[in-house]
């Protein structure tokens, strides 16, 4: 199973806003990720926590790029993805040396971001969810007919739109977008039939990192109280053999795999 470590280069994301605004503390952070044990190091200029503002695009421009030719300058193998929906920033961060595209709307904001992954071999990571920011967890965008079957269906939406532009299958990553448009027991449910998403025959990537459903069923009300419940969702996702997962604690996060995985490794 991959580490994705979270890099969020923005004043107002959930659980580490504010922390890696600056250039130099973002690189730095990203070196220390690495160090920890991250496979991937996941760059977003704009939060999508339920709420928040969009910014411009000369605005998430100004904060990703920077950081994304600052990594790669530093290390020229470490796999870089970034975590936008726009298609100006997408390409910007192709030229810039990103191996993947991180799109949490599926294509549904931009679906010529397809053609950037497709003209660049580049890996495509496609998430569910509903709405934007403001909207997703609205009344109307987490009533589903059958959560699961929903899902999957709007995923494969999104892969055959990918497909079609010229993404090569072997490239496309899906991610069910665990706490966007979901509620705490549609997360656990997500989670508890992972395997139904595995049966699409994508790579999947689960993104549950400190986020609210793990606050809730542990009464931890602050996002860096949850280590703990991210780390035994992240255990769960091992015994899964889930691809990728995307978190802020990457050096705990790799530690515990280690032990699962060494001690699996001798049955």
């Amino acid at each position: 199973m991959q580490i994705m470590g979270i890099l969020n280069v923005t004043p107002d994301s959930f659980s580490d806003g504010g922390k890696h605004t600056s250039i130099k503390k973002a690189i730095e952070y990203a070196r220390q990720m690495v160090f920890d044990g991250a496979d991937i190091i996941d760059i977003g200029g704009e939060s999508s926590r339920p709420g928040a503002d969009e910014v411009s695009i000369q605005e998430e421009l100004d904060r990703v790029i920077p950081v994304i030719e600052g990594i790669r300058a530093n290390d020229k193998k470490i796999k870089i993805s970034i975590d936008t929906k726009k298609y100006e920033v997408a390409q910007a961060a192709a030229l810039s040396g990103v191996n993947i595209i991180n799109d949490i709307s599926g294509l549904a904001f931009n679906e010529n971001i397809a053609d950037i992954v497709a003209k660049n071999d580049l890996e495509l990571v496609l998430m569910h969810m509903r709405g934007n920011s403001k909207t997703m967890q609205s009344a109307n965008n987490l009533k589903y007919d059958n959560l699961i079957e929903d899902i999957c269906n709007s995923l494969n939406k999104s892969a055959t739109c990918a497909i079609n532009r010229g993404v090569k299958r072997d490239n496309i990553i899906i991610d069910p977008g665990i706490g966007f448009s979901k509620n705490t027991s549609q997360n656990i449910e997500i989670l508890a039939q992972i395997a139904k998403f595995q049966k699409m025959k994508y790579r999947v990537l689960i993104g549950h990192s400190n986020k609210k459903f793990i606050g809730e069923i542990l009464n931890k009300d602050k996002p860096n109280d949850r280590n703990n419940g991210t780390i035994g969702v992240a255990m769960w996702l091992a015994t899964q053999n889930i691809d990728i997962i995307r978190v802020h604690n990457v050096k705990e996060v790799n530690e515990a795999l280690t032990m699962f995985e060494t001690i699996r490794g001798k049955k």
